[in-house]
């Protein structure tokens, strides 16, 4: 290793105790919601007793972003799934598990790492277009989703009986005002109020009392619905994968976990939080899945989804108003919960790209661009839920699925680059393994998003080229990895000057202690990324598949946007032959 590489790799790790926080507010005490730890206090706790007290004041940031992800579109894609086929679909939950968790831990990893939200981070590592290109697609399907959790909320006020507008505007002005306090503490007991309020599904399962032989069969053994339509299913499933595995919840998490002011020294910390937070988001899309399938099972709606105020018209129909009841608070919390996170989410990431001050640890004055930005995605999606014609919002439903879609496995690719770029996460870089199941991931979601690209612009698209799209993409997938594998030189994603061969043994003798306060240096003194020919190949195949199905869904939008007819909105799930017209969201 030459003196030049040895001196960059021993100032890179110098200056990593100056981390590269772009917001001052974000380096110092962490106050949780339920507990509080000193700056300094980073030591490994010996009892039970402590680890406990830590967890405590950790946990928040993988509760909120699950628990937030159940939301609006989660409720009527599960309802869907239940109602349409009954427990079959339950096994695709346990297949997203560890996909959920993989990509999650990447990302909270790199949050407390690096102390810099994912946005910047691509900004710099990737450059303007990928940049502004992931920008533009969060704040345009962010704004979408947040359209869709406002009008669950106009299902929940239709069953009590309430106003609409007058109804979202309370809504509106509660979000905004939680996050508006100036304490991160006292957002994040708020939104602990919400997460424990996703529970009140519970209740509802067991007021149904579905057969549990029925319901673990479904989820450990994988079936197909009988009788049933390959496209709408297979639409459907991308569904299930497009609202569990959503792009908002990576940019969200990573500032979150910033804002928190979480570093490398609780990592293990968070990772359980986020193992709550994924059982949580389980186990309200299975009782979803369930009940649904028990309450509709034999009756004339079995099959005929339309939306999620027709699950709660069901509900008070057939099992009584105390479920209703309590499935029209739930579906409430998680629209709040949803809006809140999802919002958070755009306005970290621009605030983080234009390098102004962005924290809940701010109040209003201190932040106003950050703050402004969020209450403006807010009141926006209330007052197009409110005046919009149920044409446009539908609209915006299907906007919202077909571009998760979509932009989802670019998002993974983003991720996975960053977690081996040894700049930036240094000796907290993803192993082999992980590198490979996240490859396998990336590319799973890489199909689905081709199926769901064909299925959205050729509506009529037959079974076998669905099969063939499956069978085709997985093969060259298999050969793709056995080439690049073939082909695999000993190379990383930073210049050979900065680090020598031996950066992974460097890396490896450093203690417990060294790794535990190992942080990214600030971004300036980052060397450049240096992609190999492979992985720029890659990237530029993605690129052009992006600007091609984009500009496809685009334009089946304006079409349907320009037709005359045009379906009613649903709040998530999967179009049917009969939506329009059984479809109770009312008319303005």
């Amino acid at each position: 290793m030459s003196d030049t590489s040895a001196t960059s790799l021993e100032q890179i790790e110098l200056a990593s105790s100056a981390p590269a926080v772009l917001d001052s507010a974000h380096i110092g005490d962490i106050h949780g919601a339920f507990g509080t730890i000193r700056q300094h206090d980073t030591g490994v706790r010996k009892t039970w007793r402590a680890r406990l007290a830590t967890l405590m004041a950790i946990v928040g940031p993988g509760l909120i972003v699950m628990v937030g992800d159940n939301d609006a579109g989660a409720f009527g894609t599960y309802t869907q799934a239940g109602q349409n086929y009954g427990t079959s679909l339950l096994w695709t939950l346990m297949l997203l598990i560890p996909v959920i968790y993989v990509n999650q831990e990447m990302v909270s990893r790199l949050g407390a790492v690096t102390g810099v939200g994912h946005a910047r981070l691509i900004f710099e590592r990737f450059g303007k277009f990928w940049g502004a290109f992931s920008l533009i697609d969060l704040v345009l399907l962010n704004g979408l989703t947040i359209v869709t959790e406002f009008i669950g909320i106009v299902f929940a006020l239709q069953y009590f009986g309430l106003p609409r507008v007058p109804g979202l505007i309370v809504a509106a002005v509660l979000i905004v005002a939680a996050v508006s306090t100036g304490s991160f503490k006292r957002f994040e007991r708020f939104a602990m109020v919400l997460v424990f309020g996703s529970l009140l599904l519970i209740p509802v399962l067991l007021a149904i009392h579905p057969p549990i032989g029925e319901i673990a069969h479904g989820l450990l053994v994988p079936q197909w619905p009988a009788h049933s339509d390959m496209a709408a299913v297979m639409l459907l499933v991308i569904g299930i994968v497009g609202t569990t595995v959503a792009p908002w919840q990576l940019f969200f998490q990573q500032s979150y976990v910033v804002d928190k002011r979480i570093t490398p020294a609780f990592n293990g910390y968070e990772k359980v939080d986020l193992c709550l937070g994924i059982l949580l988001v389980v186990i309200g899309a299975v009782a979803m899945m369930a009940f649904c399938a028990a309450l509709f099972a034999g009756r004339p709606e079995f099959g005929n989804f339309t939306d999620t105020g027709a699950v709660l018209t069901a509900l008070d129909k057939y099992v009584g108003p105390y479920s209703a009841t309590i499935f029209a608070i739930a579906l409430l919390d998680a629209c709040l919960i949803g809006a809140a996170a999802v919002s958070l989410s755009t306005s970290y990431a621009i605030a983080d790209v234009l390098r102004v001050r962005h924290s809940l640890h701010r109040k209003v004055t201190d932040a106003i661009g950050f703050y402004v930005a969020y209450g403006i995605l807010i009141f926006i999606a209330a007052g197009l839920v409110a005046f919009a014609s149920d044409a446009l919002l539908g609209l915006f439903v299907s906007a919202v699925q077909a571009l998760a879609g979509v932009l989802l496995p670019s998002a993974t690719v983003f991720l996975l680059l960053l977690c081996n770029d040894k700049a930036v996460v240094g000796p907290w870089s993803n192993g082999p393994k992980l590198n490979v199941f996240t490859g396998a991931i990336i590319w799973s979601l890489v199909l689905l998003s081709i199926i769901l690209t064909v299925a959205t612009v050729f509506p009529d698209v037959a079974d076998s080229t669905i099969l063939k799209i499956l069978i085709g993409g997985s093969l060259l997938g298999l050969c793709g990895f056995v080439f690049s594998f073939a082909a695999r030189k000993r190379s990383y994603d930073v210049p050979a000057a900065a680090y020598g061969n031996d950066q992974d043994h460097r890396f490896a003798k450093m203690t417990m202690l060294e790794r535990r306060n190992w942080r990214m240096p600030p971004l300036n003194r980052l060397p450049a990324l240096h992609m190999t020919l492979m992985t720029k190949v890659w990237m530029g195949v993605l690129r052009g598949y992006l600007l091609i199905a984009v500009a496809l869904i685009g334009f089946k939008v304006f079409v349907a946007a320009t037709a005359v007819e045009v379906s009613i909105p649903q709040i998530g799930g999967t179009p049917t032959s009969n939506d329009a017209a059984t479809s109770n969201t009312g008319s303005k």
